[in-house]
């Protein structure tokens, strides 16, 4: 018994369907949007079955993931915007269904654009890199709330990250609504910093801990905290043909022209993982130093480029040895914490 499947996730509903590859007969079906409904809908079929469901990496796949793979069948997530390429032209509208047949039928053909399923610990980590990253905006975001409410009312500009910025601000004459809008800023731009001290340390005992993260501390600029956010976001690099595609995946790469959207050349690409790109970019920073091995590098590209460019230059450099690294460590750089 053969059952080729798949879903188009939902947070109501999941709509999909499964086909028995030896008798021909086709199945719908649409079931809730947890884990436990998508558990009673698996223990329909044999244990020993040979069952494959896919669906595309969007929000929800972890669980389904998970819980496919849990019962012991085959779980192919894939690339949402390569799958979409395969689609022929559009001849009716677009439905849940029809995205589950389309599926359905690279399934069959053995033509699904495969992501990587990383891990539960890794997207963990995932979790936890984001969530980081995300405090620290929202943190910037206060900031230059308050920023432009002392610019709209006239008042000195204040160092926001001074010791003694609550008796500067204290000083300033605003309004009382400008008041109210500082004190509540300040109050959240202390909180994000608490939360962001707990969150990295999170990040940092992964850093230390996990072989993978461990292994990419060698990188200059690469600590305890960017390791683990670069190992998580990064993934599995022996997917790469190349060290050109990890850079490739990070979005870090230069765009050419394209005659279909007349996209101005040499800007970013921009796609992939926004905190990947940060996290690189971020130990590129530390080649403007001069013990890196890099500084030497980074000065003739900023004096031809530009300090923004050359550091770009070195993010990409660190994307490519940190695919070298996860790549000869095998297996051993995605071993859990024991």
């Amino acid at each position: 018994m053969a059952i080729v499947g798949a879903f188009d996730l939902h947070r109501a509903q999941n709509t999909g369907e499964w086909v028995d590859t030896e008798t021909g007969e086709l199945t719908r079906f649409r079931i809730g949007g947890t884990r436990a409904d998508l558990a009673v809908f698996l223990d329909q079929f044999p244990a020993d079955a040979d069952v494959t469901f896919a669906f595309e990496g969007c929000t929800g796949w972890r669980y389904v993931a998970e819980e496919v793979q849990a019962h012991g069948f085959e779980a192919l997530m894939a690339e949402p915007a390569d799958t979409a390429m395969l689609k022929s032209r559009k001849k009716r509208a677009k439905t849940d269904r029809a995205d589950a047949t389309h599926l359905r039928m690279l399934a069959l053909d053995d033509a699904i654009p495969e992501s990587w399923i990383p891990p539960g610990f890794v997207t963990d980590t995932r979790v936890l890199a984001r969530l980081y990253r995300s405090l620290g905006t929202t943190r910037k975001t206060w900031m230059q709330r308050v920023h432009a409410q002392l610019f709209q009312q006239g008042a000195p500009a204040v160092n926001l990250t001074a010791t003694d910025r609550l008796e500067r601000l204290a000083a300033v004459d605003v309004s009382p609504a400008g008041r109210i809008l500082i004190d509540e800023a300040i109050g959240m731009v202390e909180y994000c910093d608490q939360r962001i001290v707990v969150v990295g340390d999170h990040l940092r005992e992964l850093g230390r801990t996990l072989p993978g993260p461990v292994a990419l501390q060698q990188l200059w600029g690469v600590g305890s905290l960017l390791s683990p956010i670069i190992w998580a976001e990064l993934g599995d690099t022996r997917r790469f043909g190349s060290s050109r595609q990890a850079v490739r995946f990070t979005g870090l790469d230069i765009t050419v022209h394209d005659s279909d959207n007349h996209r101005r050349p040499g800007v970013l690409a921009r796609q992939g993982s926004p905190v990947l790109r940060w996290a690189l970019v971020e130990a590129a920073q530390h080649a403007s130093k001069p013990a890196s091995p890099d500084h030497d590098y980074y000065q003739q590209a900023r004096q031809r480029l530009g300090a923004s460019r050359a550091g770009l230059s070195v993010a990409r450099k660190i994307a490519r040895r940190s695919h070298h690294i996860l790549k000869n460590l095998g297996d051993d750089a995605w071993q859990p914490i024991t």
